[in-house]
């Protein structure tokens, strides 16, 4: 792009003053603003701001009451049917595997991917580490190829490629590890002019986990899984190393249902944690966030004294690939949030503000949940899949997650061998030899070190 042709669109949209500081300006900062001017979709951007609380647009109110839907508890016959229906797709090569891992470990006190972060409890292997030897154990289970798509961000996009190659993609078959980035969209203030946060350069975030499915159909991944004959997609965040990853009696369960959307749902620990809320809006499906939950709605509780919206959502999914091609084609809800964002005084020094002075927005995957012809809802036990790094201590920190690893390993080897672990004892099993204990049997490896 030209600055001619940046100075016209620029005028045509009311953001002319993305070029003001244009003379004080190197070559090289002005070719990088121009390359981010050329990558704005202004379509996008209009509808941005349109939301903005001065836009004068009220959100469009949802229609029927909010009630709790049923949730499938897989056990006795119908879980071996969901295992056998998962191993005949696993095995036909017809599942693959998204992780959003578009983040950065800034929260932990880790700089670089938060994939790349460490959280092994004896070898401090990274998060990518457990899911790619799962995504592995399986292809060897099953003897078919199991793509692998990893969407990132910006920011992260080059280091997280890097880190797998470091690594020799874990084991796994580098053309069937396909990395990918999410849209970035610009910050705006009230009033809906766009931010800069230097002189050259304009503020830009990420477009949320919903951004996906435009991120999946502009890289060429839905043409790449039909090509492979693709038709399931599991899909997990990478922060929840715990995760049995495209789990055979989850994919046979949605496969069986004939489901275009499913999800695993937990119970809450808490009435107010912080996880969405599947609900029935009359026939449909819809996902209320955590934080437009009134009290009411949080401490419900039913007859016998349970909470009435018991189950939550930890963002485990599993998708029919033509539902997803299907909503790419369309324009998803878009959720805006009052940030505080560096900006650019008259005189070209950045500010930085101690209050929320601008809007970051951001799509996300749920909100295509009442789309869905067929919704399937599994319940499973959050002591064996859920156990999120979010917070550098305290709850949902690396130590919780590292002792729910050790735990769940424990659990296993109880179970399946009967083997009992004191939970004194440091213990580690790769994912490779153990994605569950009939595995230890077969290669007879296990990891403890004193």
């Amino acid at each position: 792009m030209k600055y001619e042709q940046a100075t016209e669109i620029l005028r045509q949209n009311g953001q002319e003053h993305l070029l003001r500081f244009w003379k004080t300006l190197g070559k090289a900062e002005q070719k990088s603003l121009l390359e981010q001017i050329e990558s704005i979709d202004f379509r996008e951007v209009a509808r941005c701001r349109a939301m903005l609380p001065g836009a004068g647009k009220p959100a469009a109110a949802k229609k029927g009451v909010p009630t709790a839907p049923k949730v499938t508890v897989l056990k006795g016959a119908l879980l071996k049917k969901a295992v056998a229906a998962g191993e005949r797709e696993l095995a036909a090569g017809r599942v693959g595997v998204l992780l959003v891992a578009g983040g950065q470990g800034s929260r932990l006190g880790f700089e670089g991917p938060k994939g790349a972060y460490p959280i092994g409890p004896i070898s401090n292997e990274p998060l990518f580490y457990f899911h790619a030897r799962k995504v592995l154990a399986l292809s060897r289970r099953y003897g078919a190829s199991i793509p692998f798509y990893i969407m990132t961000s910006m920011a992260n996009y080059a280091d997280t490629v890097a880190h797998f190659e470091e690594h020799g993609f874990y084991g796994l078959d580098k053309k069937d590890v396909i990395f990918f980035k999410q849209g970035m969209w610009p910050g705006m203030t009230e009033d809906g002019k766009i931010i800069l946060d230097k002189p050259g350069h304009v503020f830009m975030s990420p477009d949320g986990h919903g951004g996906m499915l435009a991120a999946l159909k502009a890289n060429g991944c839905f043409e790449d899984m039909a090509k492979r004959g693709v038709k399931t997609l599991f899909y997990f965040q990478v922060d929840n190393p715990l995760v049995n990853v495209a789990e055979p009696a989850f994919v046979g369960l949605h496969v069986l249902e004939k489901s275009e959307y499913s999800l695993k749902l937990c119970a809450k620990r808490n009435p107010r944690e912080g996880l969405g809320m599947v609900v029935r809006r009359g026939r449909g499906f819809d996902m209320i966030e955590y934080t437009e939950m009134t009290r009411e709605m949080n401490y419900r509780k039913t007859a016998d004294g349970d909470l009435y919206f018991k189950y939550g959502s930890p963002a485990i999914h599993v998708f029919d690939r033509e539902f997803l091609e299907r909503e790419a084609k369309k324009d998803m809800p878009l959720h805006l949030a009052h940030k505080k964002i560096a900006t650019v005084d008259d005189a070209g020094k950045t500010v930085v503000h101690d209050t929320a002075n601008g809007y970051k927005f951001e799509k996300f995957i749920f909100d295509i949940l009442p789309d869905a012809k067929r919704v399937t809802l599994l319940a499973f036990d959050r002591r064996d899949e859920f156990a999120p790094v979010k917070n550098a201590e305290g709850s949902d920190s690396p130590q919780t997650c590292r002792d729910a690893l050790r735990a769940k390993w424990r659990r296993q080897l109880a179970g399946d061998l009967h083997i009992i672990v004191p939970s004194a004892l440091p213990l580690e099993i790769d994912p490779l030899y153990m994605y569950d204990g009939s595995d230890i049997l077969k290669r007879g490896f296990l990891l403890q070190k004193n």
